[in-house]
């Protein structure tokens, strides 16, 4: 499998790889970017336009092992840091759980680890019903307001979902629906911070909770007045979150979870 990444920033530093969300793609994290230029960024793109268009099989667990082989080439020995979001907070997870050794620091966003087996039933009807209104722009305004992606990003996001093929869709979601709590993520030994916006539904909070007792590295923080997006709403504030958990400082403040 061939996946796109951008690299940025200072490769003798620190890595961190930013892995996004569904419905996005890796400039989701273009204030991540600015903000840690002194680090080696490595941004990939989990969906591009050619698998999108050819209508490839999207798996979390392929994709883990490709951007572990890609962190193992990268690396050289240095501290490396995983931010995933979303669908990417799910992949982070599998990536701890096959290669801990590898990774250092984890922050793990928004991550839904309770399956759904009787809504992922449904996403295949779902999807045919509602496909066409991928090409709606009002339909996407909707849906871009929910990630809380402005006028900046809009046009971008807008045409990338406009390229998604059918049969992706349902994958990713599908993927998206069945994620659990990998087996062996108990016995992972890097630093490992789970957040989930105080607005969040509340089965992703329940994932929360679940992750941070599944692990005793893991410190849990319920994000304060956003949900599901918090990059992207309020970059400053996650852009000190994750400076501050790689530097062991104090975190800003939030609910902890326990």
């Amino acid at each position: 499998m061939t996946l796109h990444y951008e690299e940025h920033g200072n490769q003798r530093m620190p890595l961190i790889m930013f892995i996004h969300g569904g419905g996005v793609s890796g400039w989701m994290w273009d204030k991540q970017v600015q903000c840690f230029s002194d680090y080696h960024c490595i941004v990939p793109n989990l969906v591009n336009d050619e698998s999108s268009q050819r209508g490839l099989d999207f798996s979390i667990n392929n994709h883990a092992n490709v951007l572990l082989d890609l962190i193992a080439e990268k690396a050289n020995g240095k501290t490396v840091i995983i931010v995933g979001f979303s669908l990417g907070a799910q992949i982070a997870l599998q990536m701890i759980s096959l290669k801990p050794q590898l990774l250092d620091y984890a922050i793990i966003n928004s991550a839904l680890v309770k399956p759904q087996p009787f809504m992922k039933r449904l996403i295949k009807p779902i999807v045919k019903l509602t496909f066409p209104l991928i090409k709606n722009k009002l339909f996407a305004k909707t849906q871009a307001n929910a990630l809380y992606i402005g006028h900046e990003y809009f046009d971008l996001y807008y045409q990338e979902t406009s390229k998604m093929k059918m049969g992706t869709l349902i994958k990713v979601l599908e993927e998206n629906m069945s994620f659990n709590i990998p087996e062996n993520f108990s016995q992972a030994s890097c630093k490992i911070l789970v957040t989930v916006g105080e607005k969040e539904k509340r089965m992703m909070k329940k994932s929360a909770v679940d992750i941070v007792n599944s692990n005793p590295n893991c410190k849990g923080v319920v994000l304060p007045n956003v949900g599901h997006g918090v990059s992207l709403a309020m970059p400053d504030f996650f852009n000190e979150i994750v400076e501050n958990w790689v530097n062991n400082v104090q975190l800003p403040e939030g609910k902890v979870i326990k």
